[in-house]
């Protein structure tokens, strides 16, 4: 009860978030002493002292927290890459635990702005300007650029402000994708807006009519609730324009010459 009135009163939600802190760490100290004695007890197997403390506070949790975008996009991505089987694969700017996992099964070539210092077998780390992509027009037959155009323009990654920036990403995309290729892209679903200068939020129409000249093969929703469920395949676009911050993950694939 407190919380929820904290959480319209600024002030007393930080008050509220400083108190709570102060008692988890009450509780930790309190914890400290008792797994010492207890070491103690049984034999002490390592040096524990007060000073090599880290106090991670926040865990103690009834189920596991994870990112929901994060693992429900790539591992829809992933699938996708396991039914078309590609000889090799493109990644624009993704996460890097997806291009690093599917790399493992598909040789992966992955692009970024800011070049990774990530080295492993099958998969070829490169920077690249998605302005100016490094392939020939209809030349790349399966290609991602995942959580990745919302963020183009805004400055955020030090990148020139531009509010076309996105458009500009996604005609690039558009250019090298090969006659039959495949597109993933995913962007943030919802009611559409700029929150400088963290990322756009798309409605689904608006990625819809950026890519009118590309078939929609799949759509895919990670909602905001999880009530709606997890990873939502082939989901009805009306569901999409509820969202605040929902995922959408789209599977486009050029028809034309």
């Amino acid at each position: 009860m407190l919380k929820k009135i904290a959480k319209n009163i600024p002030v007393l939600y930080w008050f509220y978030h400083q108190i709570k802190k102060y008692i988890n760490l009450i509780d930790f100290k309190k914890e400290f002493i008792s797994y010492r004695k207890l070491a103690e007890v049984k034999g002490e197997r390592f040096p524990m002292e007060w000073r090599n403390r880290r106090a991670i506070l926040n865990e103690k949790t009834n189920i596991t927290n994870f990112d929901r975008h994060y693992v429900y996009h790539t591992a829809w991505a992933a699938r996708i890459l396991a039914q078309i089987q590609p000889e090799f694969h493109v990644d624009i700017s993704s996460s890097l635990y997806f291009c690093s996992i599917v790399s493992a099964f598909i040789p992966t070539n992955f692009y970024d702005y800011r070049l990774p210092n990530l080295d492993l077998d099958n998969l070829s780390v490169e920077s690249a300007d998605i302005f100016a992509l490094p392939f020939a027009t209809a030349s790349v037959w399966s290609l991602s650029c995942m959580h990745v155009v919302e963020h183009i323009g805004l400055g955020r990654y030090g990148e020139a402000l531009d509010p076309d920036g996105d458009l500009k990403a996604i005609t690039e995309l558009k250019r090298v994708l090969a006659v039959g290729g495949s597109l993933l892209l995913v962007v943030p679903i919802g009611e559409p807006k700029v929150i400088f200068n963290a990322h756009r939020i798309y409605s689904y129409n608006q990625i819809i009519n950026y890519f009118l000249d590309l078939n929609l093969k799949e759509f895919a929703l990670i909602p905001d609730k999880l009530a709606d469920g997890g990873l939502i395949r082939h989901a009805n676009p009306e569901l999409a324009d509820t969202q605040t911050y929902g995922c959408g993950c789209f599977w486009f694939k050029k028809t034309y010459q």
